[in-house]
């Protein structure tokens, strides 16, 4: 018997040690980052490029967790329906039609985020994406960005704040749509709240997005992969953008 099937046992029996190590999972997940993040950033001063590896570095780390805790409970991605292997053709068409319709449903709701954020705060004036001028008609940095954004942002967010919270708010309740309900609810806050540096405006849009997907990632059978594309498509209009238009103070 392996030590995961010794821990898997152990909390089965034990419903109130597993809740415990589940809250200490949640904790740890965000507190190695944001203690990363605290010490690096003033290391590495205002170079655009260095901050956002040090952004990058800590939501792998994140995603280093979540796979450390899956393995500790001798689970596979599966159990956050991101299934590996070679798919039937009409489950990809399948897929990337969803995927459309997702990504449709994200933008959608990130404007309505706007929307709302405005009658709450008023207008802001325009975001300053200043930091984002390196990427202006630098096609080797765009490539890499793309590259680090979709392993980062379209991947790992979607794994992060959407698999792992939604799945694993809804193991240490009850059960019942109520849990659920809440567990979608935590998860796009969080999903808003971690866009803090996007100002008021930019959290409201982006925890109206995460709620959009989370619905979304529930109500397509948690199949992960449509919400990866989905958000790697969003991630490629916001930074194509920004190769063409470049940012002001």
């Amino acid at each position: 018997m392996s030590y995961a099937d010794i821990l898997q046992g152990r909390f089965e029996k034990a419903p109130l040690a597993r809740r415990t190590l589940q809250c200490v999972e949640l904790i740890v997940l965000f507190a190695v980052p944001l203690t990363f993040l605290l010490f690096a950033m003033p290391e590495v001063g205002d170079n655009p490029i260095a901050r956002q590896g040090v952004v990058w570095v800590a939501n792998l780390a994140m995603l280093m967790i979540v796979y450390l805790g899956l393995r500790l409970r001798g689970q596979t991605w599966a159990h956050f329906g991101l299934a590996f292997g070679k798919p039937r053709r009409a489950t990809v068409v399948r897929t990337l039609l969803l995927s459309l319709a997702v990504c449709a449903a994200g933008i959608a709701a990130f404007l309505l985020g706007a929307v709302v954020m405005a009658s709450i705060s008023g207008i802001p004036e325009s975001t300053d994406m200043s930091g984002y001028n390196y990427l202006y008609h630098n096609l080797p940095l765009l490539i890499v960005t793309l590259i680090g954004v979709y392993i980062v942002s379209s991947f790992g967010e979607e794994v992060i704040y959407r698999a792992f919270l939604i799945t694993r708010i809804e193991e240490m309740g009850s059960g019942g749509k109520g849990v659920q309900y809440l567990a979608v609810l935590i998860s796009s806050a969080v999903f808003g709240l971690v866009h803090f540096d996007w100002g008021p405006m930019g959290m409201g849009q982006t925890a109206f997005m995460g709620l959009a997907m989370a619905i979304a990632y529930l109500k397509l059978n948690r199949n992960l992969w449509i919400n990866i594309l989905a958000h790697g498509y969003m991630d490629t209009i916001l930074i194509v953008q920004l190769f063409f238009v470049q940012g002001s103070d």
